[in-house]
């Protein structure tokens, strides 16, 4: 019972928070380690309970969804489907213990970019027109595929950042393929972890209900915030104190 209240809530916050603002990785991620899934496990079934609000967002943005600069859309979608089964591909191969080092760098990572993100979208709406071309996009573009298949931590921010080298200035546009290309991307990745036996299905469907519903609430929530300057530092210090607990576990 225990167990099932914990998802619960963290599912519900962590719905909320992607829905406002981001970051519910921060909380999902350590709760399912801290119930003893092991961390490949953990990240894969918190990568499956991300995939509905994925998806329902990407249908949201479905009218915004249009390619500009350098790639077209189904190159987009291709070189970050190849780079999503990458990188779950290099989770499978990534020993327990492997990973278990690497987890605090991710969480490090991440934090910093979730704590960059307002800096980096006010850069790529400065810099106007332009990008770099087909070639260079399409390596930066897969890299962050590679990253986004195997850790989902943080993958928005860098999502954005990558359309923005690609030449997009539309930043509605940018939300829905950034938003079509996460819903791609944690389909891949949970096929590949599913079929591999990497998902805590009990513990899963607890928290991707929660998460639902975190997720619907947070929308209407998110309508009546103005200022979400507070609550991005709240989620930074979150993902802090998670980098810090895994450092030191």
């Amino acid at each position: 019972m225990l167990a099932i209240a914990l998802l619960t809530l963290t599912g519900l916050l962590a719905g909320a928070l992607n829905a406002v603002a981001g970051g519910g990785t921060f909380l999902s991620f350590p709760a399912l380690v801290w119930l003893g899934v092991p961390p490949v496990m953990a990240n894969a079934t918190a990568t499956l309970t991300a995939m509905p609000g994925y998806v329902g967002s990407a249908w949201a943005f479905r009218r915004e969804l249009q390619a500009e600069g350098a790639l077209g859309l189904r190159a987009i979608l291709g070189v970050s489907a190849l780079g999503g089964l990458v990188g779950a591909g290099l989770l499978l191969v990534t020993p327990g213990e492997a990973f278990t080092g690497i987890v605090p760098w991710l969480l490090l990572a991440a934090t910093l970019l979730f704590a960059a993100g307002p800096r980096l979208l006010a850069a790529i709406r400065a810099r106007g027109q332009g990008g770099v071309g087909p070639l260079p996009a399409a390596l930066a573009l897969c890299a962050v595929a590679v990253y986004g298949g195997y850790f989902n931590g943080g993958l928005g921010i860098m999502l954005l950042a990558v359309l923005g080298l690609v030449g997009f200035t539309d930043l509605h546009a940018m939300n829905g393929l950034k938003n079509l290309l996460s819903a791609l991307l944690s389909v891949i990745s949970v096929a590949t972890f599913a079929s591999a036996g990497l998902i805590a299905w009990d513990k899963a469907l607890v928290l991707a209900a929660a998460t639902a519903v975190g997720g619907y609430a947070g929308a209407h929530l998110a309508r009546r915030i103005r200022r979400t300057g507070p609550l991005r530092l709240a989620i930074v210090a979150v993902g802090a104190a998670m980098t810090v607990a895994f450092f030191l576990a």
